[in-house]
């Protein structure tokens, strides 16, 4: 199968290669119910020394730093409690943690989880966190870019490899919330 973008060697449908997924990613990819057909959703295979951002698109093909998005981890906290909740934003911004996060969770004091609360809590690897397949009750904040784009690339729960999912399957993902100005330059 040939990538919907980049150009990648080895692509194929995510439901057709679960045992590469995490196993939330596998769960999420086997029990998809969005409207974007799970086949549409894309495992590419590629090397985990080149999952960062910067280091991906030199490798990859610069093309796709419009096309990538980041998911981060935060931690809202009010009056004792936290609330974890998942931002995708595009590569070329950053999530507005305490602006447009902190209000929308209500939360007091927001910022991003520690490496150990975000790879803990996912069941996901540091540089790989997708929001496919989080926790049932996270919120998944989106930014609106994300959604607007035929295809983004994102995370694939592990270090090695990436998922290339229709930008508007983002909104249906469980807790889904698509804001405006999520992300910001």
């Amino acid at each position: 199968m040939r990538a919907p973008i980049g150009h990648f060697d080895h692509a194929t449908p995510a439901p057709d290669c679960l045992d590469e997924l995490t196993r939330p990613v596998a769960e999420a990819v086997r029990g998809w119910r969005g409207s974007v057909p799970a086949d549409q959703i894309v495992y590419v295979d590629t090397d985990p020394e080149w999952a960062d951002t910067a280091t991906f698109v030199e490798h990859y093909g610069e093309e796709l730093l419009g096309q990538s998005a980041n998911c981060v981890v935060v931690a809202g906290k009010r009056g004792g409690e936290t609330t974890l909740a998942a931002c995708v934003v595009l590569s070329t911004t950053r999530a507005d943690v305490n602006g447009v996060v902190r209000r929308q969770l209500g939360a007091r004091k927001a910022s991003f989880a520690s490496m150990d609360t975000a790879t803990g809590e996912s069941g996901m690897e540091f540089g790989g966190i997708t929001p496919i397949g989080l926790p049932a009750d996270w919120p998944v904040l989106v930014d609106s870019a994300v959604v607007d784009l035929p295809y983004v690339l994102v995370g694939s729960g592990r270090r090695r490899g990436k998922l290339l999912v229709p930008g508007k399957a983002f909104a249906e993902i469980p807790g889904a919330v698509v804001l405006e100005g999520l992300g910001v330059a």
